[in-house]
């Protein structure tokens, strides 16, 4: 079975400068793992590498079968990969559901109304404010939202990039919850965090980064 990922000797460089350094990971099919680092240690720049948000060099970069390298990032969510921003990017006059639905309007998904009860049947307290503006909910609340939102395009792999930073510790359990069903639905999910608190008893393995160089655990 091919991995859901799959990068080799990886490098991403802002104005010459080494960002990431030959990159080497793997997400097994099916398994969650996690990306520990600290603030700057690269592990956002290793997440927009691999979604094609930035130039990126790499021997490997594919994803079942697929080299990522050779399509666009709006074609990663066509293929069931998804991106959780760590600081959200909800559009604040949208309501929780057009947020939700933005990348099915936008990438054509035609199960768009099918995921939707999927996502609410997983988390019950986003279907109660899905009328309500993104503006008005809670950090806490918006990040389940972004989770939402990223679950709607991405069946396959999920990128979620700090997704406790800032949250109340009764939302970090929920959405601890939250995480660890989606390996009922086959998943394969990469979860960075600055340390392994929140993620310790939901990953398969572990990965460190520092200053742009990742080691296996």
């Amino acid at each position: 079975m091919n991995a859901a990922l799959e990068i080799q000797s990886l490098n991403v460089a802002i104005d010459r400068i080494p960002i990431l350094r030959d990159v080497c990971l793997e997400v097994p099919a099916g398994k969650m793992v996690g990306l520990i680092g600290r603030n700057g240690a690269g592990k956002t720049t290793l997440m927009r590498a691999i979604m094609g948000l930035m130039p990126v060099k790499a021997e490997r970069l594919m994803s079942a079968g697929m080299d990522l390298q050779q399509l666009k990032p709006f074609q990663l969510a066509r293929r069931g990969i998804s991106y959780m921003p760590e600081d959200r990017r909800l559009i604040p006059s949208l309501t929780v559901e057009e947020n939700i639905l933005l990348p099915a309007w936008a990438n054509s998904i035609r199960e768009a109304k099918e995921r939707l009860e999927w996502i609410y049947g997983l988390m019950p307290e986003v279907a109660d404010f899905r009328d309500r503006r993104a503006l008005q909910l809670s950090g806490g609340q918006q990040k389940l939202v972004a989770l939402a939102r990223a679950l709607m395009p991405g069946h396959n792999l999920l990128l979620l990039d700090e997704p406790f930073e800032g949250v109340a510790p009764v939302l970090s359990q929920r959405l601890t919850e939250v995480i660890a069903n989606l390996r009922k639905d086959g998943l394969s999910v990469i979860l960075s965090e600055s340390d392994d608190v929140h993620s310790a008893k939901l990953v398969d393995l572990v990965y460190r980064i520092e200053r742009g160089v990742v080691t296996a655990r």
